[in-house]
């Protein structure tokens, strides 16, 4: 449904996030929480980036879920698609990401635990999206970045006459032809329907900004980049090394 683009787009989010390049080579470890990722998508890339790249074998994903169906996918691609050495740098956690607890209070992701959080088109679907947010901050070490991959507005409809054709022709082929795509292929029409609406209900760029700074992260530039004319943009946030 997106001719191939989301393939493109995750490429671009590993490569702009480097993982596994690290100032300090007297430690090289780098600790990476992947959220809502559980089919493995970003995770594998990253790990591919970070060990093959970047010649940094140190460096370990874990994948978030809430969903343990997902997880298992995962699971049993990280078996079939990566080496021995990349499976032993990965791990899986069943989580909410709002509230990285245990029933008992403990704490699945320890604080100022995580160099770098990830999170690839799930942030959307989050119940309290403002509680992932301070979580995100929350189980990052000061210095460490949030990294959002999400479908976004396209850029500048109101202003460039362009973009409005193109905004109006994306809108039309998300409501009209995604839910119909969805029915044919999936037999499900109402999950891809709520697909549409949920990209349509998503903050735009300046105010998804706005909510990371306002958990505390500092931003540079415009705070994200967008993707294909703003129809995905990538988010990134630190948290200040003070904190």
């Amino acid at each position: 449904m997106s001719f191939g683009w989301h393939r493109i787009w995750k490429d671009q989010f590993v490569s702009s996030l480097n993982p596994g390049l690290t100032a300090d080579a007297s430690a090289p470890l780098q600790r990476i929480l992947d959220v809502a990722g559980g089919t493995g998508d970003v995770a594998f890339r990253m790990l591919r980036q970070a060990h093959v790249v970047n010649q940094n074998p140190d460096t370990k994903v874990v994948i978030s879920d809430i969903n343990s169906a997902m997880l298992a996918v995962g699971r049993q691609r990280a078996q079939s698609l990566l080496p021995a050495s990349q499976q032993a740098a990965l791990s899986f956690l069943e989580a909410d990401a709002t509230n990285f607890c245990c029933p008992e209070g403990n704490a699945l992701v320890d604080s100022s635990s995580i160099d770098l959080y990830t999170v690839a088109f799930g942030i959307r679907n989050f119940t309290d999206i403002p509680a992932a947010l301070r979580e995100a901050y929350r189980v990052l070490r000061p210095g460490g970045i949030f990294a959002c991959l999400e479908f976004s507005k396209i850029a500048s409809a109101d202003k460039n006459p362009a973009a409005a054709i193109f905004d109006a022709a994306y809108k039309r082929w998300s409501f009209s032809a995604i839910p119909m795509i969805g029915q044919l292929v999936a037999g499900d029409r109402d999950s891809y329907q709520y697909l549409v609406e949920s990209i349509e209900r998503f903050p735009n760029q300046e105010e998804f900004r706005d909510m990371i700074v306002d958990a505390g992260f500092v931003v540079g530039g415009h705070g994200y980049e967008n993707l294909t004319g703003g129809i995905a943009a990538i988010h990134r946030g630190m948290k200040p090394i003070d904190a």
